[in-house]
């Protein structure tokens, strides 16, 4: 596009014509970089790295994550930010299993760019900070880095961990009284912080069924909570459950229908991540397990957190939807695969109902971070299962709310536990009705 003034036009006039030319000339080329429609990025919230307990240097991770189609990434190592100064022992990767994780790194990146020095008779390498490799990687558009950490605390002998992402400052794990105060009180840190330097910072929970040391009724109390993981690809945190404690897919049926019912509450939203640690083989908790699909305009942090935060995204450890609605007017969700070849679907909608009784003391009477107790089968319900590529659920009226969980026939390509094939899980919808009547529980 180029811009030529007539030669007869007076300056003034030319120069205010200039001017909106290079406007509109502007909001072309943004349209034409970025469009003018939300589309799909593909992103993992949870990453290890050898800042703490992952085995290779932070721009091998990055660099993997972008050459295999994801756009963003956030590192999220324990109670540390990728900041500062650091030198680590060369060996260490390989005492957490890397295979020549050095020599790679230098081959990847060159040994100009690689920083070791010898202290003692021993090799050092220095870790890079975020912010001196992230312009390596990130391009309009097509890939950005958010700063994260993985605040790790509990509660006596129970695991709680909260992934905080986009944060600036680190946040030092706050500690409790119980359960459900340890998480209150790392959530209110996160808060804080949003609130003080001025920009989103998405916190979730993680596997709440790592160590058992989450159960649905903490899951539902603490309210200021909306996000979790469905699905956490590193093999020790018992997604299917035991004989004692139900499945995270079950786990998140109780504490949404306990939420709506009886603390007139939003649901928790489901989130997919890796928790990757492991990128020498698969065995551990390797990465391409499972992540998040965002629905937004553009690919920023704040773009980002704001259409999660709108629940317009979905989880996946292999399935990609071509797409989901939950149409308002008519109360419907429909669910639409993008699907590989030989594949066959199951689609599935699941809820509770209105009129499922519970008692009103469930939240106060079971202890905190104890397994659920036995609840009715009415409890994540499937109203309706369809095999194809397409379906949708309209809502008759009486449920709590409804989800969608697509499954395909196909083994997950590097499963993290036994028999498990690729699944995507969209988010609980019709909840606003229910809570906007004026007496929920009398419905």
């Amino acid at each position: 596009m180029h811009f030529n003034a007539p030669p007869s036009l007076p300056r003034s006039i030319a120069v205010l014509l200039l001017f909106a030319y290079q406007v509109s000339a502007f909001s072309w080329a943004h349209q034409t970089a970025h469009g003018d429609e939300p589309r799909w990025f593909k992103g993992n919230l949870h990453t290890h790295s050898l800042w703490s307990d992952g085995n290779n240097y932070p721009e091998m991770i990055v660099d993997w994550y972008r050459e295999n189609g994801y756009h963003f990434l956030a590192l999220s190592d324990h109670n540390v930010l990728s900041e500062g100064i650091r030198w680590i022992d060369a060996r260490e990767a390989g005492k957490r299993g890397a295979v020549d994780a050095l020599e790679r790194y230098q081959e990847r990146f060159g040994e100009d760019w690689v920083e070791t020095r010898e202290e003692n008779g021993n090799l050092l390498v220095r870790l890079k900070p975020l912010n001196e490799f992230r312009s390596l990687f990130e391009k309009s558009g097509e890939f950005i880095l958010l700063q994260g950490e993985e605040i790790t605390d509990g509660f006596q002998n129970k695991p709680i961990h909260i992934n905080a992402s986009n944060l600036r400052d680190l946040i030092r794990p706050q500690g409790g009284e119980s359960v459900r105060d340890t998480i209150a009180r790392n959530l209110d840190a996160v808060t804080r912080q949003r609130q003080r330097i001025g920009r989103p910072i998405l916190a979730h929970l993680n596997h709440p069924n790592f160590g058992y040391g989450v159960s649905a009724e903490d899951l539902a109390a603490v309210v200021q909570e909306r996000f979790f993981e469905v699905y956490n690809g590193h093999p020790g945190v018992a997604h299917l459950g035991d004989d004692d404690h139900p499945s995270i897919e079950r786990l998140w049926d109780i504490a949404n229908t306990l939420r709506l019912q009886l603390l007139q509450a939003p649901p928790l939203y489901g989130l997919g991540t890796d928790d990757s640690h492991n990128y020498f083989g698969r065995h551990g908790s390797s990465p391409g397990r499972g992540w998040v699909m965002v629905r937004a305009k553009w690919l920023t942090p704040e773009a980002l957190i704001h259409a999660i935060e709108a629940g317009d995204f979905y989880a996946s450890s292999g399935v990609t939807l071509a797409d989901v609605r939950f149409d308002a007017e008519s109360r419907t969700l429909s669910v639409e695969v993008e699907p590989e070849k030989g594949a066959v679907y199951s689609i599935a909608f699941i809820g509770t109902r209105r009129q499922l009784a519970l008692p009103e003391d469930v939240l106060q009477t079971t202890a905190e971070g104890e397994s659920s107790p036995s609840y009715r089968d009415g409890i994540g319900e499937t109203f309706h299962t369809t095999t194809g590529t397409r379906a949708e659920y309209a809502l008759t009226g009486d449920e709590l709310y409804v989800r969608a969980v697509v499954t395909s026939d196909q083994p997950h390509p590097n499963p993290s536990f036994d028999g498990q094939t690729e699944q995507a899980w969209t988010q609980p919808q019709g909840w606003r009705e229910y809570l906007a009547s004026d007496s929920p529980r009398d419905e």
